[in-house]
């Protein structure tokens, strides 16, 4: 077993693999971030709030009024630097810091693929992406390498492979599989497509949708591995990809799937579309065409890193299962279900009107949540109790200032779960004030009282 594990750490690929992916990485993470700020989504969502949520653990990360928009720019500029290998190793250092500091402003705009970006970020400032290809190289000749470690390349794919399995066996649920929720709901709000508007109405489009989108997710990836089938394997990548841009609005998530999805091509594959743009730029043989094998500066610290990453892909193995700790359904109770690759599972819409009380007087007043929140804050409140605790402790500071003595703030909460009608969400009776976060249980969640089966 040592002996295997010795030899593989040992083999080499071509670094030409790892280049590419770098390249179009970096370029797809600039067009993201313009792409953002074009939309004007930097002010609707970090300036305007005047109240942001945040993680556990991540209070102290806010925007910082306007100069947000400088923690975009370092982002990009550092997109750029990792897609032209210059300070390579600064310029992934800084994109993950910046990146996921940009993540962390505001919970409201949780998505899986920003998780992903950041992970992926994160294991590439371990790893000799600009080995090839890239300015640091054309500076320093020396540090040219047409040969690097196979795992450098390995880990990314693994990290594609938990995304895309982990997401299959979320999908193996009595809701998905036997009701096709919530597909059902946002298929049907489709209807107005021309040629297959119609199509969307129908039950067994519904079906197999859900069907088909659990067995790619657990099946692409071993088509991608075998080279016999890996052009199908990803002609169904971008069909899969382009046809939930069409009909979800998930932003960059399926064209960063399928770019990502070309590390499993053959090094032959990214050493050509490296050669062809050498020779469009008119740039010099020698970002391409060295012969020596990466050998690490520092063996030690080459050492550590690879006993690290390998104890952060356990981490990453291991995390998306937290949710068996907790009591009750996860869908209901979202203990659990963030960072765990359970993508597009769940149809939820809520209502919550708060009250707070002055402990002194018993007066009561009741909370427009439009003073507070904007729409899409308020929205997704609605129907998380993290969100819903979280806010609860900002009104209790906000009436505290506003002169009530210690306020009790309760909710009446109803949500409504993948087409199932509204119901109790939250205990009415509870002063949520004096709950405090936790990664313990939420025993003020109502119980669901139905189960959805799966993992």
């Amino acid at each position: 077993m040592t002996s295997h594990i010795k030899s593989y750490l040992n083999s080499y690929t071509n670094a030409a693999t790892l280049a590419f992916y770098r390249l179009v990485f970096g370029f797809m993470m600039l067009f993201g971030l313009v792409r953002f700020a074009s939309y004007g989504w930097i002010d609707k969502f970090y300036i305007q709030p005047s109240f942001h949520f945040t993680y556990y653990g991540f209070s102290w990360v806010k925007p910082i009024g306007v100069y947000t928009y400088g923690i975009f720019i370092l982002c990009a500029l550092a997109a750029i630097g990792i897609a032209i290998g210059y300070r390579y190793r600064l310029s992934a250092i800084v994109f993950f810091i910046s990146f996921t500091y940009i993540e962390l402003m505001d919970k409201t705009t949780y998505l899986n693929h920003y998780y992903f970006i950041s992970i992926v970020s994160f294991v590439m400032i371990f790893l000799p992406a600009a080995s090839c290809f890239s300015v640091d190289v054309y500076k320093k000749p020396e540090h040219a390498f047409s040969q690097i470690p196979r795992w450098t390349i390995d880990i990314l794919k693994l990290l594609l492979a938990i995304v895309y399995f982990y997401a299959g066996l979320a999908k193996l649920n009595s809701d998905w599989l036997l009701r096709a929720m919530p597909l059902k709901i946002w298929l049907s709000g489709h209807a107005e497509l021309p040629l297959i508007g119609h199509l969307m109405l129908k039950n067994w489009i519904h079906y197999f949708f859900s069907w088909f989108g659990a067995i790619y997710d657990l099946g692409i990836v071993f088509l991608l591995i075998n080279k016999r089938f890996r052009l199908i394997g990803f002609a169904f990548v971008v069909a899969f990809h382009l046809l939930t841009a069409l009909l979800f609005p998930i932003g960059m998530f399926p064209y960063v799937m399928i770019v990502s999805t070309l590390i499993f091509f053959g090094s032959d594959f990214h050493k050509k579309c490296l050669e062809i743009l050498s020779k469009a730029l008119r740039l010099p043989s020698i970002l391409i065409d060295s012969t020596k094998k990466y050998i690490p500066r520092f063996r030690p610290l080459y050492n550590f890193s690879i006993v690290f990453l390998s104890l952060f892909l356990l981490f990453q193995l291991a995390f998306p299962f937290r949710y068996l700790c907790y009591p009750g359904e996860l869908f209901w109770t979202e203990e659990g279900f963030r960072f765990s690759w359970r993508v597009m599972l769940m149809e939820k819409a809520g209502y919550a009107q708060f009250i707070v009380t002055d402990s002194k007087t018993g007066k009561s007043i009741y909370v427009n949540n439009e003073d507070f929140l904007t729409r899409f804050q308020e929205k997704q409140m609605s129907f998380q109790p993290d969100f819903i605790l979280e806010y609860a402790h900002y009104l209790h500071d906000h009436y505290e200032k506003e002169g009530m003595t210690n306020p009790e703030v309760r909710v009446n909460c109803h949500v409504a779960l993948n087409g199932r009608l509204s119901r109790p969400y939250i205990d009415p009776k509870i002063n949520l004030a004096d709950k405090n976060e936790s990664f313990k249980h939420k025993d003020w969640i109502l119980p669901f009282e139905e189960t959805i089966w799966g993992l």
